[in-house]
């Protein structure tokens, strides 16, 4: 018994070991990029080019001071990104919160089959969405706009949103919009005051994807925008030159500035997150 107490004993420490030194591999491939673009941002041009990498001491801010300006045409790119952005991402958790709530109260045969069909269209790659939209927004005359572009993504994310909000719309008890209702609470009033709150860590997580995945949304802005419209994605191509040599301190400073909201609006849905576990809605028995 001894012997096999030790060994057991053993193998967990052998398997803690592995999972430390996986996990660093993990952290150590992520995060080694970020520093070396940061660092790259902080570079003069001739020494981003070099290999092996020589960095500028002290640190030069001119790569962050050229994408900056009106002449470099990036802080309209920015702006035009929150804008499609933070649109896209109201457009798809109210569609999407809508259709789940639904398939989630008023429950019919087919229920499962549907919840499993917006899972297959989720998993679609956005190649497969491109010529519809694209069809779509010109028969609209919708093409390099902010509109076009903004119900073009969320169409695309709208399954995989209505897909996750449907599973925690299915967790909150309808003890409790039962409870409103025989207090005379009216159905928007219930949705509103009851069951949005309820289902606040859902949005929040939900909103928090749509927006990730859109803030570095490539192929629909391309095929949808000229140049009105250019979102940050679609800008960081222009930095090859005709020689096709990419000015990497520029192209690093301009992905370091597009990284703040997101890391901005990760952090809040966190700390929101965190709220909502330390006082988690009731269940029904």
């Amino acid at each position: 018994m001894r012997e096999r107490a030790a060994g057991w004993r053993a193998q967990r420490r052998r398997d803690a070991w592995g999972r430390r030194v996986l996990l660093s591999v993990v952290v150590f491939a992520l995060i080694v990029p970020l520093i070396w673009t940061l660092l790259a941002s902080f570079q003069i041009k001739p020494e981003a080019h070099g290999w092996p990498p020589a960095w500028t001491l002290p640190p030069s801010a001119k790569s962050y001071a050229e994408v900056m300006t009106e002449v470099s045409g990036f802080p309209r790119v920015y702006a035009t990104s929150l804008i499609v952005s933070i649109t896209t991402t109201l457009l798809t958790i109210g569609t999407a919160f809508l259709a789940a709530y639904s398939l989630a109260r008023w429950r019919f045969r087919g229920t499962r089959a549907v919840v499993q069909s917006f899972l297959v269209l989720a998993s679609l790659p956005a190649m497969a969405y491109v010529i519809p939209l694209s069809d779509f927004t010109r028969e609209l005359h919708l093409r390099d706009t902010f509109a076009g572009v903004a119900l073009a993504s969320a169409a695309v994310y709208a399954p995989l949103a209505v897909y996750i909000l449907y599973g925690y719309l299915e967790q909150v008890p309808r003890s409790l919009e039962e409870i409103a209702h025989l207090e005379g609470a009216r159905l928007f009033q219930i949705v509103w005051k009851v069951v949005v709150p309820a289902a606040a860590p859902g949005l929040a997580a939900t909103a928090v994807l749509v927006f990730v995945l859109d803030w570095n949304l490539f192929l629909v802005p391309t095929a949808l925008t000229l140049n009105h419209v250019k979102t940050i994605p679609v800008a960081l191509s222009d930095f090859y030159t005709y020689e096709r040599e990419l000015e990497w301190s520029n192209a690093a400073a301009a992905l370091t500035l597009s990284l703040l909201p997101v890391a901005a609006l990760v952090a809040l849905a966190h700390r929101i997150l965190e709220q909502f576990s330390l006082n988690p809605t009731p269940r029904d028995p």
